[in-house]
């Protein structure tokens, strides 16, 4: 499971979020899930941005493909399928709570806010609300931590297992 301290940024990586984001990065404080070809996928982010903005989502997904996969997941109402899992079954429910807990650990990690303590993301623990969160969760934490990122990421139209990125390198040549 990846926690705190994560792979540290490098210029390029912070160049390559930009890119992928269309915006530049902001408070990166780490690279928790990367590509097979070694770009970022997922970022981890302070907990405060530097405006003092309380900022709850530790892990961002910000690979192109992998956020278009899991917004068009959304828009298919699988969400609806999801929350009725957690309703339904116990056992993912409790998986659920303990991906939520371990969030909030390691995001601790990185400094208590206290305007988010106990709130992590995605809906955890209780609902799904964001699977952009809740599979970044699951690609930085690993397979089996986040049941219901881990169901997210099978269902994706999209695999880290498969490079899809865009060639960063030639962005400002």
């Amino acid at each position: 499971m990846t926690r705190p301290p994560f792979d540290s940024v490098t210029e390029d990586d912070i160049t390559i979020v930009s890119a992928q984001l269309g915006r530049p990065a902001r408070n990166v404080v780490g690279i928790a899930a990367r590509c097979v070809c070694g770009a970022p996928t997922v970022v981890a982010t302070a907990p405060r941005l530097a405006d003092g903005t309380p900022f709850p989502t530790l892990y961002y997904l910000t690979h192109p493909a992998a956020t278009a996969a899991l917004s068009f997941l959304e828009a298919t109402q699988v969400m609806n399928e999801y929350n009725q899992l957690l309703a339904d079954d116990e056992q993912v429910r409790a998986r659920y709570r303990r991906a939520h807990e371990g969030f909030l650990a390691d995001r601790e990690i990185l400094g208590t806010v206290p305007e988010i303590v106990g709130i992590s993301s995605g809906g955890m623990p209780e609902r799904v609300k964001c699977l952009h969160a809740l599979a970044a969760h699951s690609l930085a934490a690993g397979p089996g931590v986040n049941p219901i990122g881990d169901l997210a990421l099978a269902r994706a139209a999209w695999t880290p297992a498969v490079c899809e990125c865009l060639d960063y390198t030639t962005a400002d040549e």
